[in-house]
């Protein structure tokens, strides 16, 4: 087992390249670096909202004087909370005496968080204990200040028990098996060991102790370590770590499945997870921002050089698609215009269900991420009306009169907000108890925009995973209005495979796409077909990852999405509604075809990019054939 939280977080790095009395002169402030590193994590809070903390090393301080600061919060505002703890110190000195506030050598000695080197972490808790100590950065601390290690990250592993294991085969005794815990210390013990090797060599050429360590500071192989402690890892991750002496990492997944976008000038480099964070805290162009490269590390060394470095051999590329689909911030450029084209290459598929019915259809969204996928469903609409309007315009001849022309050119996709949410209740991925009760006091509706028994009623959302928000809530509230049919689309594909990537899906049975097959597979006498694929999974427990095979695909294969859609629409139907029901999902060719460029679809395909995929999904089908209502990692 994993951590008992799984989740897409964010991070944020920010080095100061100058001096700290440069960002005086030039902003005004001495504070410049903690600054940007709030703006970066408010600009990221939709990664982040159970947890959040700031790690800062300063450079330059004497022994006995602090250099590695930490706060971190589980708050229900977290982010403000760290930030207060800090700004409060700062505040404290500008009472005192707002001229201290530009002695940076006296800020540094005396105030928390005034150095050169920032790590910020932003928390989205999906599963388990909300505690203090889920919260990032995580601190291994020792005298010797460079072995100390700062890491946060935007991760999860599949092989923590065999990462476990190693550690113990070492002779380490870690306090629990996490995959943070084993980040930490597999990272740790590779940087213990590069001490240990630098310390011998610079010993045999005569230097002292105290020249050592300034030596071991200068020298030391971040891309070695990191090389050795990933070596094994199975999994996605984007690690960012700071080290006591002031050199800095942010390390990505073979696969490119986590993001990570970096950006460098004379003054600074910044790491983060989305793009737009970065134009908007430094307002810089989009060609400035590159995207660190999957297997390499971004390594930005104590003298203030910059590399990206190999760690681990590329695999295939499987970026996350489905977090541009819900997690990524939508006012990333590409991210909207995917959006956009999720929403307006489902059209077709739109028109079927509503039988081409336009004028009486009214097109709406569940707030608020499948906004931008609205706007491309809309745009999709105007294009099919436009092509009637031209053929009805050209059937009227030229004798045509203003009037019947006007009637013509004024038909429009009517677009309505119908769906309020009306609480802050998270309904996608939560903790699952009192799960239920809430998600019916979710969402309000408009009144007055349907005409009773004669629109049809299409809203989009951005994706259907559990489909219990549809039913205990979403499907009552718009029948209220009186439609003819009410028609849900997802402008994802049929969620169908656990996540073990840092997503917390990890349950086969809470998907309505595998519960609906299972019934048709039930309804049909093709039980053997579920038996055989127990079998195979449970012939494969004690199997190496490597040779594990995703059988659970052959429980989709005898049926078409069509076939699994539709009986998502029987199930998913509340009783005692009124309109006529239809689920329709976006295709996998769809996707590909919006979201060109980030091909990980291992939810909806069963393509896992890592053997650990595999393991996962085996494991999660033995679960619930078992009746075990736990996670599969």
């Amino acid at each position: 087992m994993s951590d008992s939280i799984k989740h897409e977080c964010g991070i944020a790095l920010v080095r100061l390249l100058k001096p700290l009395d440069y960002y005086l002169e030039k902003y005004g402030t001495a504070t410049y670096g903690i600054n940007k590193l709030y703006l970066l994590m408010e600009k990221q809070h939709n990664r982040g909202q159970d947890g959040a903390g700031v790690a800062n090393i300063k450079f330059d301080m004497q022994p006995g004087e602090r250099y590695i600061s930490r706060h971190r919060s589980n708050s229900n505002k977290p982010i403000q909370d760290v930030f207060d703890k800090i700004n409060g110190a700062i505040q404290e000195v500008y009472e005192k005496d707002p001229e201290l506030l530009k002695d940076t050598d006296w800020l540094k000695k005396n105030v928390g968080f005034t150095g050169e080197l920032f790590l910020g972490h932003l928390r989205y808790g999906t599963f388990g204990r909300n505690s203090i100590e889920n919260c990032h950065p995580f601190l291994r601390q020792n005298n010797w200040m460079t072995r100390n290690l700062v890491v946060a990250g935007n991760f999860n592993l599949t092989n923590v028990d065999e990462l476990f294991d190693l550690l113990v085969n070492i002779g380490q005794h870690p306090k629990e098996m996490s995959d943070t815990v084993t980040v930490l210390e597999k990272i740790g013990h590779f940087l213990d060991e590069e001490n240990n090797k630098l310390f011998k060599e610079y010993k045999t050429l005569g230097y002292s102790n105290e020249e050592i360590s300034s030596l071991i500071a200068k020298k030391m192989d971040v891309q070695s370590i990191l090389k050795n402690a990933a070596l094994d890892w199975d999994g996605g991750y984007a690690m960012a770590g700071l080290m006591g002496h002031g050199d800095a990492f942010v390390l990505r997944d073979p696969s490119g499945i986590r993001p990570a976008h970096y950006y460098q000038d004379d003054e600074v480099v910044v790491v983060t997870s989305e793009r737009p964070a970065i134009q908007t805290a430094f307002n810089v162009p989009l060609e400035s921002i590159k995207e660190i490269k999957p297997g390499h590390a971004l390594i930005i060394k104590r003298d203030g050089t910059v590399s990206e470095q190999l760690v681990r051999e590329p695999l295939e590329e499987k970026q996350c698609s489905f977090e541009r689909i819900y997690f990524s911030r939508g006012s990333d450029a590409d991210i909207y215009k995917e959006r956009k084209e999720l929403g307006r290459s489902i059209t077709p598929e739109v028109l079927k269900s509503i039988d081409y019915d336009v004028d009486n259809s009214v097109f709406s969204f569940i707030p608020n991420t499948a906004e931008t996928a609205f706007y491309g469903m809309v745009k999709g609409m105007e294009d099919y009306i436009n092509q009637n309007k031209l053929k009805e315009i050209r059937a009227l001849g030229p004798d045509a009169t203003d009037e019947q022309l006007t009637e013509v050119l004024s038909k429009r996709a009517r677009a309505e907000k119908i769906a309020i949410k009306d609480a802050k209740l998270r309904t996608f991925i939560t903790q699952d108890s009192g799960r239920d009760d809430l998600v019916a006091h979710v969402y309000d509706v408009t009144y007055g925009a349907i005409a009773m028994g004669k629109d049809n009623l299409v809203v989009i959302d951005d994706s259907i995973v559990r489909g219990t928000t549809l039913k205990q809530s979403i499907f009552r509230i718009l029948d209220r209005l009186g439609p003819k049919k009410i028609v849900i689309v997802s402008s994802a594909p049929q969620i169908r495979y656990p996540d073990c990537y840092g997503i917390d899906m990890a349950k086969l049975g809470d998907f309505i796409a595998f519960v609906a097959a299972i019934t048709l597979l039930k309804e049909q006498g093709k039980d053997a077909i579920i038996t055989d694929v127990y079998k195979r999974c449970k012939a494969q427990v004690n199997l190496p990852k490597e040779e594990i095979r995703n059988y659970v695909k052959e429980i989709y294969a005898p049926f078409t999405a069509e076939e699994i859609s539709a009986k998502i629409s029987q199930l998913l139907r509340p009783e005692g509604i009124k309109a006529e029901v239809q689920v329709i999902y976006q295709t996998i060719e769809g996707l590909h075809k919006a979201i060109p460029n980030h091909k990980g679809d291992w939810y909806f395909t069963g393509d896992y990019p890592t053997p650990g995929g595999n393991k996962v999904v085996n494991k999660s089908f033995i679960n619930y054939i078992e009746g075990k209502n736990e996670r599969a990692y």
